[in-house]
């Protein structure tokens, strides 16, 4: 019998696709749930595989040293939050929240918008990966509406009308990419082949690759949450289920960055276009600053770490914009500890929302005293955001500013004041939520701890000490980013 040869590629793809179909005719909540952790997890392996074994490239999919970085980390949130997720749920279920019939259509749903996360990564199609970025978009949008209250059914039509714009210029920006490269490529698929359009990018009109990138930016921009193409972030993090929560601000971010940075690389190597970095310094440095100053004001607990995904945004951005070696290794390890660090946050929150029955801030507190496992995890968490040491954000933190201060030592000093306002913000913040007398009921935690704490503690030892090899690879991809 003649063996089929095992592409990781497409089993990374394939393995979603499946569960999906699987989950939307099952209705029992602990096979379900089940199913949607083990196809994560199953996903993850196959992802890590990459590392070791990477098949041949295509038109239409291709693994290189820049989207291994994000495949791998896509697929472990992917599966720590599936399994999060599962006893989170599971509470959501008893309370009469979500129905059985929500609940099938929910974890469908999970593993449908996993695939088209992991396509967009994968994709060596510009065109193709527009149209996975849209998928990943209109699985979230059903999903943040999934509580069907007034308040979710607002946010996600915000969020489905905000990112049909977004992803409107995103397309028109792709459009104009393949204008530029159609004299030099010839007409049909090769001029939007990724591997094809960066060898041969050189040869393109520079004035088209300089509009392309600006409708780019703020098309991508708007799915990356940067300011002033935000106002969908916040409330699609406050009204959807908080595992959503954590995957919008720990991957779905992180996808629409990635697309921004192909098309970064694709400018950066054409003589004649415009140097991307100062926009992007713009537009990141903008959202520090004012994400910073709004967390003060914030008043319910998912809507704060929302903001706060926009501020570490914003310094990612803020960073891949100012480029060079240092600037984009320490993009790639800020963009990776956010990751880590938000979506833990965002489990601890979906453990106090459901312990204390509200997200509003006013009414949570004394965590330390009533859940002290869970007070001071969430904790740890804030400590770890703010870019307190010895945590991996520190590191990022500190290489950002000290890159940015020994070329323009002004944006270095703009830069370490937005941090600072949002430093003093999440401070103050925690405080309220962690310390002082308990408020609120004291019910047990049902959702699992693990996830929340695994994080952490990646977030911790990457502070601490960073892997030779690890280190190695982020250098040749920041030397790959320009």
């Amino acid at each position: 019998m003649l063996a089929l040869p095992f592409n990781p590629v497409i089993a990374v793809l394939v393995t979603p696709v499946v569960a999906a179909a699987v989950l939307a005719a099952l209705s029992g909540y602990r096979l379900s749930a089940g199913i949607n952790v083990v196809a994560s997890l199953l996903s993850f392996l196959i992802a890590v595989s990459l590392l070791f074994d990477r098949p041949p490239i295509s038109q239409y999919l291709a693994i290189d040293d820049l989207n291994v970085v994000f495949i791998v980390l896509n697929t472990f949130v992917g599966f720590t939050t599936s399994w999060f997720s599962a006893s989170y749920i599971s509470h959501e279920l008893e309370s009469g929240h979500l129905t059985l019939g929500y609940l099938r259509f929910y974890h469908a749903m999970y593993q449908l918008m996993m695939f088209g996360m992991n396509l967009a990564l994968v994709a060596n199609n510009i065109g193709l990966m527009w149209v996975a970025v849209e998928l990943a978009t209109l699985t979230t949008v059903v999903m943040v509406g999934i509580y069907r209250t007034h308040q979710a059914i607002e946010a996600a039509w915000k969020y489905f009308i905000l990112g049909s714009v977004g992803i409107a210029l995103a397309l028109f920006g792709t459009i104009l990419v393949y204008l530029a490269a159609r004299p030099v490529v010839g007409e049909g698929l090769d001029a939007m082949v990724w591997t094809v359009l960066i060898s041969r990018v050189a040869e393109f009109d520079p004035a088209l690759l300089n509009v392309a990138f600006v409708f780019l930016l703020l098309g991508y921009g708007t799915k990356v949450g940067l300011v002033p193409l935000h106002a969908w972030l916040p409330d699609a993090h406050a009204e959807g289920p908080t595992p959503i929560s954590a995957v919008l601000s720990g991957l779905l971010l992180n996808v629409a960055l990635y697309a921004l940075l192909r098309f970064k690389m694709l400018l950066a190597a054409n003589p004649g276009a415009i140097a991307p970095g100062p926009l992007m310094v713009t537009l990141g440095l903008l959202s520090l600053i004012f994400a910073g100053f709004m967390l003060y004001r914030r008043r319910d607990i998912k809507r704060l770490f929302a903001y706060s995904s926009i501020e570490h945004m914003g310094i990612i951005v803020f960073s891949f914009g100012m480029a060079g070696p240092l600037g984009n290794f320490a993009g790639l390890l800020q963009m990776t500890m956010h990751s880590l660090t938000k979506s833990a946050i965002f489990f601890s929150v979906g453990h106090v929302a459901q312990v204390k029955g509200t997200q509003k801030i006013a009414d949570i507190g004394g965590l330390t005293e009533s859940h002290p496992v869970l007070g001071w995890g969430l904790v740890v968490g804030v400590a770890a955001i703010a870019g307190l040491p010895p945590f991996g954000v520190f590191m990022s933190e500190f290489l950002v500013v000290s890159s940015t201060f020994a070329r323009q030592p002004l944006l270095a000093v703009a830069l370490a004041l937005g941090l600072l306002v949002a430093f003093g913000a999440l401070l103050m913040q925690v405080t309220a939520l962690a310390f002082g007398p308990p408020r609120g009921p004291v019910g047990p935690v049902r959702a699992s701890y693990v996830p929340m704490f695994a994080h952490l503690a990646l977030v911790l030892i990457a502070g601490i000490y960073l892997p030779a090899p690890l280190v190695a690879w982020f250098q040749h991809v920041a030397a790959l980013l320009g």
